[in-house]
């Protein structure tokens, strides 16, 4: 019986010792789990649901049931450390963009940052894979959590109760990433707990805009059954989760549908803002240090953090997540420039860092604590994406506390990643209201409140809404400052038109190396969606590829 461990402040109530009912794939990049136990045997009682619904979460997390050093993960067919969902992720996120670029040369990595990925990618099938196996874990829960088998199993009313609370938190996460895979991938296989797991038929196929109302209605359909905002154990998803991704699912409708929706966007972003349950944190850099799931907090010990992916040091253990994004920003190399211990690690990568577009966002990086970036040692110019020295690299993640003391792991980062958090509530309440969709007056009191907090309580940094408003990119570039290496810049210059297409604004915003140019060129239309995988399109007859692939 395969083990693995969680973060124990992350999911209290939840067991530690989990039970892996889908272990990992038999199949090159199968989204298919195998069973080691039948589904009666593990849900015999409370306990089962426990420790399924405890594994669905670290799905997010940790890459296989065995640890970061087995053999093999869950996805198989991709580099284990590599296939962690945060990293993979991210990547797709950040290093197709103007915020990231990676030194290594493993087969596929500079795909991302040149832009010419194909359908045969390891990287383009190991995000999708991974993405549909957490869906399927899902799926598997949600097949065995309605009422009536809750019911046949003899639990007690409370059990019951906490099983209906994890079957709302469930297809959360679920929603979430099926709004990943609409993001990335845009009409993808739609498989739900309806669909025999493992079954000879192939998943249908679901259109972008169809798969856009579906999410809408699986958040809303749990909106009043989820936890109140605040109130759920860290780690776990409340309604303020739930209303964060609508916000964030109606901030890029135009995309996803062709139709704006910035009134929803501002209406759900303020129910976040107005339950009173999150505050901005006191010290910007707080929010990526190994203690955020304690001290990422306001002046008045209310969180900033809606809804984290949980990580720690010795609990789960893997080379994703933000290991990845701690290490790989540290040169690997014995430079003076360059002390490991500053980030509480052993040892750094050598791998991501920026692009001038990025580091040009912040004309004073002094006052402004979200501008800090390594530079000894380092040039501005990125003549080489493969040597680490070229590019500064921003000073986001730390394997430390908020008080300096190194995390309990010199390899394995304690540093949680922040999926949502208060801050984006108020750009994205910003950026609708500024498109039609809310109160500008209030938009610039929020977003006032988080450049204060940039600029360390100062007013230096306020702005007027003539200041907003003249610059048709402000929010863009607020966004950048405030989120980068947060997972969102692909989806935001895709919103703005500025990342791919013959347009006016997307041919005059380039980056070092966009398109495979060192100086950047225009990249065709097609290459805002990702590829689905040529594997996937050859068993599943149901699927079409995207145009330009």
């Amino acid at each position: 019986m395969n083990r693995i461990l969680r973060k124990s402040a992350a999911l209290a109530g939840f067991s530690t010792a989990i039970l892996a009912v889908a272990p990992s794939c038999t199949k090159d990049l199968d989204r298919t789990p195998t069973y080691d136990l039948t589904t009666d045997a593990v849900y015999k009682n409370f306990a089962g649901y426990q420790a399924v619904a405890a594994k669905v979460y670290s799905g997010f997390a940790v890459t296989g049931p065995n640890g970061p050093d087995a053999t093999s993960g869950d996805v198989l067919g991709i580099d284990q450390g590599t296939s962690d969902y945060i990293r993979q992720l991210w990547s797709a996120q950040e290093l197709t963009t103007d915020e990231a670029v990676i030194a290594w040369s493993d087969p596929g990595v500079q795909d991302w940052h040149n832009m010419n990925w194909t359908s045969n990618g390891v990287f383009i099938q190991g995000l999708y894979s991974r993405i549909l196996y957490e869906i399927t874990l899902c799926n598997g829960f949600l097949a065995e959590a309605t009422d009536a088998k809750i019911a046949s199993r003899g639990l007690s009313a409370t059990e019951t109760q906490q099983v209906q609370a994890f079957r709302s938190e469930v297809r959360f996460l679920r929603a979430l990433a099926y709004y990943h895979a609409l993001d990335l991938y845009g009409n993808v296989p739609f498989p739900t707990e309806a669909d025999q797991i493992g079954g000879t038929t192939p998943p249908r196929r679901i259109a972008r805009a169809d798969l856009f109302a579906y999410i809408e209605t699986e958040l809303k359909a749990i909106e009043t059954t989820l936890v109140a905002p605040g109130q759920n154990q860290y780690g776990r998803a409340d309604q303020g989760a739930a209303w964060m991704l609508l916000a964030r699912l109606y901030l890029n409708a135009k995309t996803y549908t062709g139709a704006a929706r910035y009134a929803d966007c501002a209406t759900y972003s303020k129910k976040v803002i107005d339950s009173n349950a999150y505050g901005l944190a006191t010290r910007y850099t707080n929010l990526f240090r190994a203690d955020n799931n304690r001290n990422a907090t306001s002046s008045t010990g209310k969180p900033e953090i809606i809804f984290p992916i949980v990580y720690d040091g010795k609990l789960t253990q893997t080379y994703g997540g933000t290991t990845f994004l701690t290490h790989a920003a540290v040169s690997g190399t014995a430079d003076a420039n360059w002390k490991p211990s500053r980030y509480g690690i052993g040892g750094g990568w050598g791998g991501i860092r920026t692009t001038h577009r990025l580091y040009d966002l912040f004309p004073d990086t002094v006052a402004d604590s979200r501008g800090k970036f390594q530079t000894a040692g380092q040039t501005l110019d990125i003549t080489s994406q493969t040597d680490f020295k070229y590019g500064y690299v921003p000073i986001k993640y730390r394997n430390l506390t908020s008080t300096g003391v190194a995390g309990s792991d010199p390899t394995f980062v304690d540093t949680d990643f922040p999926m949502f958090r208060l801050a984006d509530a108020y750009l994205m309440y910003a950026e609708a209201a500024l498109n039609g969709g809310g109160d500008q007056t209030l938009a610039v009191t929020y977003m006032n409140l988080v450049r204060r907090r940039a600029y360390q309580g100062s007013a230096a940094g306020d702005v007027t809404l003539a200041t907003m408003t003249s610059d048709p990119y402000f929010i863009l570039n607020e966004r950048a400052r405030e989120l980068h290496w947060e997972g969102t810049r692909r989806s935001d210059l895709i919103r703005f038109d500025r990342f791919v297409g013959s347009s006016v604004s997307a041919t005059s915003y380039t980056w070092p190396w966009k398109g495979g140019v060192m100086a950047g060129t225009t990249v065709p239309a097609y290459r805002a969606l990702l590829p689905i995988p040529t594997s996937d399109l050859s068993v599943n007859p149901n699927l079409t590829q995207n145009p330009g692939y």
